[in-house]
């Protein structure tokens, strides 16, 4: 095994945060994956927060610049996309508790593949009843 040269740049400052010759603490990998899940709860809230402004921009603006007499389809298109937004907010929630706690266990928690393809499904079904509302209303 080589020795590193104390003199190379690259490996930053001995003692330093980036020293590539202190040994790896297995705490630093927890840390890493804690704060990951903490990025992806926050990206579940975006997502969420996206659908409830789709949800009103649906519900409320479009018919009103549109010249259409009927609004009860954009209502109801609405509806689906702020429920859909709510449960992406409230899952975030669950999912990141749920890594959390595996994470501390040492161990592996997987997504619950019936919501995700709850969520999936649903926002493929509002995605075509959008294509179809702009196609028919016309």
């Amino acid at each position: 095994m080589s020795e590193l040269p104390d003199d190379d740049p690259l490996l930053g400052e001995p003692g330093g945060d980036y020293d590539q010759r202190r040994p790896l603490d297995q705490r630093d990998f927890t840390r890493r994956t804690l704060l990951a899940n903490e990025r992806t709860y926050l990206a579940w809230w975006r997502t969420g927060l996206t659908t409830l402004t789709v949800a009103l921009a649906g519900a409320r603006v479009i018919p009103e610049l549109s010249d259409s007499g009927t609004r009860w389809p954009y209502t109801a298109l609405g509806v689906v996309f702020a429920l859909l937004g709510v449960l992406c907010m409230v899952y975030a929630e669950k999912r990141r508790r749920d890594v959390a706690a595996a994470v501390r266990r040492g161990t592996f928690v997987d997504a619950d593949g019936r919501l995700t393809l709850a969520l999936s499904a649903v926002g493929a079904l509002a995605g075509v009843a959008t294509v179809l509302l702009i196609l028919l209303d016309t």
